[in-house]
């Protein structure tokens, strides 16, 4: 079980993100001390969304394609409209996700990133939450649903809105210490 200090913690956008949803973890993680990686599906930059319109970037630091699981302890998948809905038809991106979730590393996504764990199949019988406009979606795919900050089943992490980010943030470094999770398949 790793320490948060000794992570390396990949978060995994494209252009479209919600910007609090990658930057806070982004800097909380890393003023923990944690190693933090950004993967995406295009190069150099990406760009965010913010409020109603495009915000600031990040750079990239590798591409989807090249990640290799083994080198980290946790994914972070922020959250926004676009983003997610961008990476769940992405092959590359959701290699990333579903080599994680069969790892037993710990997931944790937030607002309505669950899409990529529901293109994954990853949310039959477990709980979860996430932006209440994708609930259906969520209890669609097998879900029971609940109206929480954060809830966590077998090291995956569920996070409904930026409102709920120290408590998202919180839990991945809890699981973090944890370490990984023997989980059933989905």
């Amino acid at each position: 079980m790793p320490s948060i200090d000794s992570a390396h913690i990949l978060i995994l956008a494209t252009d479209g993100y919600e910007r609090s949803e990658l930057r806070v973890p982004l800097d909380e993680l890393r003023k923990r001390g944690a190693n933090v990686k950004i993967a995406s599906i295009k190069e150099n930059s990406i760009k965010s969304w913010d409020k109603t319109d495009w915000g600031d970037s990040v750079g990239v630091d590798l591409l989807a394609k090249d990640v290799d699981v083994g080198q980290f302890d946790a994914l972070v998948l922020p959250g926004g409209q676009i983003n997610p809905d961008k990476l769940r038809i992405d092959g590359d991106a959701m290699r990333v996700v579903r080599e994680f979730l069969s790892s037993g590393k710990i997931v944790a996504a937030i607002c309505h990133a669950p899409w990529l764990l529901i293109e994954a199949d990853a949310l039959r019988g477990r709980q979860a939450t996430s932006y209440r406009s994708i609930r259906t979606d969520v209890e669609n795919a097998g879900a029971t649903w609940q109206d929480e900050m954060v809830v966590t089943d077998q090291g995956i992490i569920t996070s409904r809105s930026p409102d709920d980010l120290p408590a998202f943030v919180d839990k991945i470094v809890e699981e973090i210490r944890e370490g990984r999770h023997e989980r059933r398949v989905a």
